[in-house]
């Protein structure tokens, strides 16, 4: 086949046809004939004409067998994995896969990092001393079998098509794409060989689908490209307009994490775990409350052994930052908005994030939120912490946090946190 005849046709709105497909994401996971120049034209072109469903379906099985399949049976528990689109302060994969395992259910749960303005869940982990994400296949089987599951990085041979094309995404400008982002997603957790699947589908200012109907449309297309291939899936849309909990970073979200872990923590960061928990045990037809279990130990107990299966020490202290700035309220009243990109960038800036995979973060830098929407305030008083470890950085990030801060003569009512249920 000739790739500059596909590009034009779907260039030009046409539908690949399945023998088409296959061969374009076969021969770029091969490295050869197919240059990333021309993957990336081809998936600008995705990005402007779309997808059709069965063409979508084809796509992400495609991007599936460039790889091999986990099989993750042996465990005797149903396995149940979960994904996060990606926000602000969203360190829930941290609370909730150990609070689920406690439950009874095996949850094999492969991360990934941040990029840009969301946090990642390897990034945050990354903060406890000694702990690793890579650990081999046959480690998997150990831990799923011993403890119930595991947090870790994905291997090199699973769906690597996808790790060839996302990398082309991010630097052309084709990340917000229905079709690319879904079969990205998918094709991962597929390959991840868990029975069920929840996702967390982010709409909002933090989110990358910032309009709630696209957000509800990506759930859907992931639920059903999810269901057709035999995992039983389902999503829930949720509001990331503001920051999730009181953290963004990596050390400040473990903190945070450690809290609820331990029966404590945000109003917000619980209900959210406790709403996708629930979702994953009634996909799993586990009938158990899992609310108790954040306050018995049984999940930190939990927890503990997950990190010290993969090295690390939650005996030794968290990271800490030795330089602080606070941001202050400009006006006394009540907080009526607090920006999560504003945030996000603001950490990202700080260093906690990276603009590119293969840069470095920061585990102490971060935003700790003092005052969060409908907080009453007076004028001068603090309502962000900064953490950081290069005083260069803190002029780009309070930039960022220009406009970020709204404070109002009256609280506004809260908006949801859990908008849609899909599936």
């Amino acid at each position: 086949m000739n790739v500059v005849d596909l590009i034009l046709a779907k260039r030009d709105g046409h539908r690949l046809t399945d023998e088409q497909i296959r061969w374009f994401i076969a021969t770029y996971a091969a490295g050869d004939v197919i240059a990333d120049e021309q993957a990336a034209a081809m998936a600008m072109a995705i990005f402007f004409q779309g997808m059709e469903p069965d063409e979508l379906a084809v796509w992400t099985e495609a991007m599936i067998d460039s790889g091999s399949r986990l099989d993750l049976s042996g465990s005797g528990r149903p396995t149940v994995d979960k994904h996060s689109t990606g926000g602000v302060g969203d360190k829930i994969t941290l609370i909730l896969a150990p609070l689920v395992i406690s439950c009874g259910v095996a949850v094999p749960q492969l991360s990934g990092r941040g990029l840009g303005h969301t946090g990642g869940t390897l990034d945050k982990l990354e903060a406890i001393p000694g702990w690793t994400p890579a650990i081999t296949n046959e480690q998997m089987h150990t831990v799923l079998r011993d403890i119930g599951g595991f947090i870790a990085g994905a291997t090199a041979d699973l769906a690597p098509a996808d790790r060839k094309l996302y990398a082309l995404r991010d630097v052309t400008g084709t990340v917000e794409s229905i079709p690319l982002i879904a079969s990205s997603i998918m094709s991962k957790k597929i390959a991840e060989g868990a029975d069920n699947l929840v996702l967390d589908v982010k709409t909002g200012s933090g989110a990358f689908m910032r309009e709630r109907d696209q957000a509800v449309v990506l759930a859907r297309t992931m639920v059903d490209l999810g269901n057709a291939n035999g995992v039983h899936t389902r999503a829930l849309v949720t509001n990331m307009d503001t920051v999730l909990g009181v953290t963004a970073g990596n050390a400040v979200e473990v903190r945070e994490s450690l809290d609820v872990l331990a029966g404590g923590g945000p109003a917000d960061t619980i209900e959210l775990t406790l709403a996708l928990a629930r979702e994953m045990l009634d996909l799993a037809d586990i009938d158990v409350d899992p609310e108790p279990k954040l306050h018995d130990g049984s999940a930190m107990e939990v927890f503990e052994a997950m990190v010290a299966s993969q090295g690390g020490d939650l005996s030794q202290p968290l990271p800490v930052a030795d330089q602080r700035h606070l941001v202050t309220a400009d006006r006394a009243g009540f907080i009526t908005r607090l920006d999560a990109r504003g945030v996000g960038v603001a950490a990202w800036r700080l260093g906690a994030g990276r603009a590119r995979k293969e840069d470095p973060v920061s585990a102490i830098a971060g935003v700790v939120c003092l005052k969060k929407e409908g907080d009453a305030v007076a004028e001068g008083e603090p309502v962000l912490e900064l953490n950081l470890d290069d005083p260069a950085r803190l002029d780009p990030a309070l930039e960022a946090l220009d406009g970020a801060i709204v404070v109002g003569d009256q609280p506004t009512d809260p908006t949801p946190l859990v908008l849609d249920r899909i599936g």
